[in-house]
């Protein structure tokens, strides 16, 4: 693709959204306001994401009188030099390989691997209507919202653009202050069962102890 545009694919955006949000929404279930609204938001960063990277790079664009002074004879309408961030920093070869990409891969793999996992736990005890505290809810009380932390931070690795990059830290703390209303409704529901819970449970940094304390709320 080096040479030519590589934009203006707007089937790739359409389909590429379409994947990544379905994935989410299948496990992340949203049904409330609060949830949809969250989940509205993840899904608006993936779609300005996918809409810079194979649509219309606004970014490169808006950035362009200072990215030709600064890297003279780059084709910047290329796919392999909208990864910004590879050219910035100097790397050479398929930027697909360079570290970063790397990392994000590894960090969005990562993080709908959680976004799976924690859902399962929350989703039976949902069913049961009791405190889910096993798996990774043994380790911290927000799972949920790390995966999608993690997966948003990720696709910034390997395409950071100017809406996501001010997107990202609007949306960590919708997913801060809607953990924080969680844990009110939780502490309304369970009561010191959920305040011990949260004595003994980070919330945002994993712990890897082991879980048999949990077991016993």
């Amino acid at each position: 693709m080096h040479g030519d545009s590589a934009y203006g694919l707007w089937t790739l955006v359409i389909l590429n959204s379409a994947i990544f949000i379905f994935f989410a929404f299948s496990f992340a279930k949203p049904q409330t306001k609060t949830d949809w609204r969250s989940f509205g938001a993840f899904s608006a960063f993936i779609i300005a994401l996918f809409t810079e990277m194979y649509g219309f790079p606004l970014t490169i664009y808006f950035l362009s009188g200072w990215l030709v002074e600064k890297y003279p004879g780059v084709d910047f309408l290329s796919h392999e030099n909208g990864h910004l961030l590879h050219t910035m920093l100097g790397f050479e070869g398929d930027p697909h390989f360079d570290p970063l990409h790397i990392a994000s891969n590894v960090l969005i793999v990562l993080g709908f691997f959680l976004l799976a996992a924690a859902w399962n736990v929350l989703h039976k005890a949902h069913q049961t209507h009791s405190l889910a505290t096993t798996g990774w809810y043994a380790r911290c009380r927000h799972p949920q919202y790390i995966a999608f932390i993690m997966i948003m931070f990720g696709f910034l690795l390997q395409w950071p653009t100017l809406p996501t990059l001010v997107m990202f830290p609007i949306l960590v703390v919708v997913y801060v202050r809607l953990a924080n209303r969680e844990e009110r409704m939780a502490i309304e529901e369970f009561g010191d069962m959920y305040l011990r819970y949260m004595e003994s449970t980070p919330g945002w940094i994993p712990k890897f102890a082991t879980e048999k304390t949990i077991s016993n709320y």
